[in-house]
């Protein structure tokens, strides 16, 4: 969409040197008359250019975050499953831990798509590397949301089947973005041209309703829940905050669609700009829930295995 707006000096200097010879005054005059640009043109015909957050400088960040990510999702994962652990008894522990290799999968997957590490990435791996990096989210949005309806009360002869499904309502889903990807410059993309453009709505359809109407309609059940002063589902925890890495996701994507598809037209670059900076601010958010996903998890066993007591003395 662009990538600070920079005049262009080239062609104001081309101007100022431009020597014709043989030409008589009358034809100067006219010249000077047609082409007589001032700083504030020049200014609107420059290209508007974002600064971009995530190019081949992010590196490290993606570096950091990924072997973080492993690292934290890789643990939670072992003490979850392990069966003499302090949190065995924690409520939907199986789900929990779907949740937490769902995190360690994306950590894992980010290396593909961060920006400088293979100068010239196959299509293959980049339609493979966005397949499972939305897979992953979805998977673990979905999960957030099975267990705060079913949680304890979760047949355990229903969860492979049930956790079979939802892994493969995830993949289904992310199907869409991988058929959209493509290589830009070196880097792993989404396309919005002729061929690809229904996947790639498809996608923000997906996104839109994953990370943005799901969680508000988990919020609107609890209200309703506490307004009605009944009935044990949703149950509100920490984990819920795992949709504060998503949403803006959802939001910026759509608007970027609109752009691109000309439905919503921006004729000044300082929006242009923000929109741009905003787009890549939620990406680094949403790629940052990898971190947070153990810590919530955490969190969440440490609060129900280790209730606070209440000292009546």
């Amino acid at each position: 969409m662009g990538n600070c707006l920079h005049r262009t000096e080239s062609g104001l200097q081309n101007s100022e040197n431009w020597t014709i010879d043989g030409l008589d005054d009358e034809w100067d005059t006219l010249w000077n008359e047609t082409y007589n640009y001032t700083d504030a043109d020049l200014d609107l015909a420059a290209p508007c250019r974002s600064c971009t957050l995530l190019d081949s400088s992010s590196l490290p960040f993606f570096a950091l975050t990924s072997a973080l990510g492993i690292l934290g999702g890789g643990a939670l994962l072992f003490v979850l499953l392990k069966p003499l652990a302090c949190w065995h008894s924690c409520p939907g522990r199986i789900i929990l831990a779907q949740l937490a290799g769902g995190s360690t999968l994306f950590s894992v997957v980010l290396p593909i798509l961060a920006p400088g590490l293979n100068p010239s990435p196959h299509i293959a791996l980049c339609c493979l590397g966005h397949g499972l990096w939305y897979a992953s989210a979805f998977a673990q949005a979905l999960l957030v949301c099975v267990h705060a309806y079913l949680g304890p009360e979760l047949c355990q002869s229903w969860l492979p089947k049930l956790s079979l499904a939802l892994w493969g309502v995830a993949l289904l889903m992310a199907l869409p973005v991988a058929l959209a990807s493509n290589v830009t410059s070196g880097l792993c993309t989404f396309l919005f041209s002729h061929d690809v453009w229904v996947w790639y709505v498809i996608h923000i359809v997906v996104c839109i309703a994953v990370f943005l109407i799901l969680p508000l309609s988990l919020v609107g059940g609890w209200i309703v829940q506490r307004v009605g002063g009944g009935g044990p589902r949703p149950r509100a925890n920490a984990l819920w905050a795992w949709f504060l890495f998503w949403w803006l996701h959802a939001v910026m994507m759509g608007f970027d669609a609109l752009v691109r598809s000309e439905a919503l037209v921006i004729n000044k670059c300082s929006v242009q700009q923000t929109l741009d900076f905003l787009l890549e601010s939620a990406k680094i958010l949403g790629i940052l829930h990898c971190l947070a996903t153990p810590f919530l998890l955490a969190l969440f066993c440490h609060g129900v295995t280790w209730p606070p007591t209440i000292n009546l003395l």
